[in-house]
């Protein structure tokens, strides 16, 4: 499904570089259920937004699904971000006055969904995330953790392959953040490759597989991979 190999990302600012990834190599199996975790600065973010095809790295091949990224042109990258994953955000980029229903049709819109059919998908994929009585409310009728259904809703709207979330749980109340914990296992569990970047020991427990990442290096890997930590003072803390 994902093959990284010897990504690196620099950001340059005048003749200042700083290293965000250094040489990272990993896969991702299709069905996988994947936790990305680092503390601040230390790279997850920007590795979360090559896997996304947010960014591009500055050297090494990712391959998403049969297809080297680094080849494809923005408009086809956009395609494949619409096509293929399906996006949840810490601060669930939810439209303020739009009703969940028409928040969760937003990709399908874009995606040459045929209009007669965006409700049904909206308001299939809001009942299973258990929404079906808040189809209507507008995000400041929702608690935080409905807020998050919403946009997992929304996530799974273009059946994506993969789910890619940042934080998911990040802006939640600890017991809703159990239950947005559950929908992506059972999402996982019906056979979809979960990808999740955070900072949260005890969320990332949830997944089946967690690997570790520190300045800009992969330091763990629960499958047993491990890679040599590099400290870099260009990359901040």
């Amino acid at each position: 499904m994902i093959s990284v190999s010897h990504i690196s990302k620099i950001y340059k600012t005048g003749d200042v570089e700083t290293v965000a990834l250094d040489d990272i190599s990993f896969e991702i199996k299709k069905g996988e259920f994947v936790a990305i975790m680092g503390p601040s600065g230390s790279g997850k973010s920007t590795l979360m937004h090559i896997l996304g095809a947010l960014d591009r790295p500055t050297s090494g091949t990712y391959i998403l699904d049969g297809e080297n990224v680094e080849n494809l042109s923005d408009d086809e990258l956009a395609e494949i971000r619409n096509r293929k994953i399906g996006f949840v955000f810490q601060a669930f980029n939810l439209l303020p006055r739009t009703s969940a229903v028409k928040n969760v049709i937003l990709p399908m819109a874009y995606g040459g969904i045929e209009k007669e059919r965006r409700n049904e998908v909206a308001e299939k994929y809001l009942k299973m995330v258990g929404l079906g009585d808040r189809m209507n409310h507008t995000p400041s009728q929702l608690s935080g953790g409905q807020m998050q259904r919403v946009a997992i809703a929304r996530s799974l709207v273009m059946d994506p392959a993969i789910i890619l979330a940042d934080e998911p749980t990040g802006n939640i109340a600890s017991n809703q953040a159990a239950e947005i914990m559950a929908i992506f296992q059972k999402l996982n569990d019906d056979g979809r490759t979960v990808i999740m970047i955070t900072h949260e020991p005890d969320i990332a427990e949830h997944a089946k597989r967690i690997i570790h990442i520190l300045d800009g290096k992969i330091n763990s890997d629960s499958n047993g991979h491990k890679q040599r930590v590099v400290k870099s003072k260009a990359i901040s803390k």
